[in-house]
């Protein structure tokens, strides 16, 4: 009976408690996708058919979250700042775009999206660095190779640049903009040697 009672006297504090418990929570995470920063323009030639394989990205890199180096070589998350795709996929799917519209190609996709090998070679890349450093740069550091299907070993490339960093009022859309355009660097140096 006193277990009966104290139940009944305790049961509304415990609904009110569990009432400011059970509330939705706000979500303050923004999601960020890579796009072409090669202006668009028509696609009309059927080569070169080139596939864009995923990129090897070092572990620290391959997250949802947004990385930052400090001068320390300490690494940041930014949990609220977030890719909407995995950043290989994202990599991949705008270097086949800007490729694509710096070479007027229809047949340059991410390997994907191939469904037979109708490519005669095949883009690799992998990259060591792909994030701002302290002094407000975006610092991008990789190899690539155009390795075609049939043939030798093609030689590795390597590729380095800097994109200042310039818009402080929102710094993560700002990276997104230096990442694209880093990426359209890449493009133009791969497209140098087709």
């Amino acid at each position: 009976m006193k277990f009966q009672a104290a139940l009944t006297f305790a049961l509304p504090f415990f609904l009110a408690a569990c009432g400011s418990v059970f509330q939705p929570v706000k979500d303050s995470a923004v999601n960020h996708l890579l796009d072409p920063a090669v202006p668009e323009r028509s696609l009309t030639k059927e080569t070169p058919a080139i596939a864009i394989a995923r990129p090897a990205l070092p572990g620290y890199l391959d997250r949802q979250q947004f990385v930052s180096r400090k001068n320390n070589g300490e690494l940041e998350m930014n949990t609220n700042h977030l890719w909407a795709e995995p950043l290989d996929t994202g990599i991949s799917r705008v270097l086949a775009i800007d490729l694509a519209r710096l070479t007027g190609s229809l047949n340059i996709q991410p390997i994907e999206n191939y469904v037979t090998m109708d490519y005669g070679s095949l883009v690799e890349i992998r990259i060591s660095r792909f994030e701002p450093d302290s002094s407000g740069h975006l610092v991008f550091h990789c190899t690539w190779k155009l390795q075609p299907v049939h043939g030798a070993v093609a030689a590795s490339h390597s590729f380095q640049t800097e994109v200042q960093l310039v818009d402080s009022q929102s710094p993560m859309s700002e990276r997104v903009r230096a990442m694209n355009e880093a990426l359209a660097r890449l493009a133009r140096e791969i497209s140098s040697h087709l």
